[in-house]
């Protein structure tokens, strides 16, 4: 783990702690467009439901070791006695529906892949390609929901995904660059370069 500035004005929500302010400075709003990266996330978030997403953070190594780096057409290929395993990982988190929701998103990557130029650009499609821009004043302005999810979340379910409602998608397309909703005054708030 890297040292991040810590004189640095930014969300809120990230100043619990040098994880928190990492994940904050080096990923939340960088635009992704990395097929395996984009799966984690979503992977990821909807893990998180119901959890903070700090302890999803501090687990977050054991996730890609479980799920072989996520890489989607390994994790498709898992089958009820790896789920089981998994189950059982104190490392992750042990939900049994969330970890078959998991491999069935990876075999439902492979389909968007099979009908899409990629995982991305399916998934882009939703904010037309572009990174939407809101400018909130504070973290409490920030929203849970937008059109845009609404939109993701409904293909995604018609595409046979899981653990994909609209609340889980906008919490994914800002931790992946689609949506930037760092507050107004934050130093992350410039146009990045960066991509993953």
């Amino acid at each position: 783990m890297t040292s991040v500035d810590p004189s640095r004005t930014r969300c809120k929500w990230s100043e619990r702690d040098e994880l928190y302010r990492q994940y904050h400075d080096e990923e939340w709003g960088f635009p992704s467009h990395d097929d395996r990266h984009l799966f984690e996330m979503l992977a990821l978030s909807g893990f998180q439901a119901g959890l903070s997403w700090h302890m999803i953070l501090k687990k977050r190594p054991a996730f890609r070791e479980a799920f072989e780096g996520f890489d989607p057409a390994v994790v498709a290929t898992f089958d009820e006695a790896r789920v089981a395993a998994l189950s059982t990982d104190p490392g992750i988190v042990r939900n049994a529906q969330k970890i078959k929701a998991v491999v069935l998103n990876a075999r439902a990557v492979l389909g968007v892949r099979s009908r899409h130029e990629s995982f991305s650009a399916y998934l882009w499609q939703f904010t037309d390609a572009k990174t939407l821009v809101n400018y909130p004043l504070s973290d409490q302005e920030v929203a849970s929901v937008s059109p845009e999810a609404q939109a993701m979340s409904k293909s995604l379910i018609q595409s046979g995904f899981k653990f994909v409602g609209p609340t889980i998608c906008y919490a994914f397309m800002q931790s992946v660059g689609m949506i930037d909703d760092h507050i107004s005054d934050c130093w992350r708030k410039k146009p990045s370069e960066i991509f993953l």
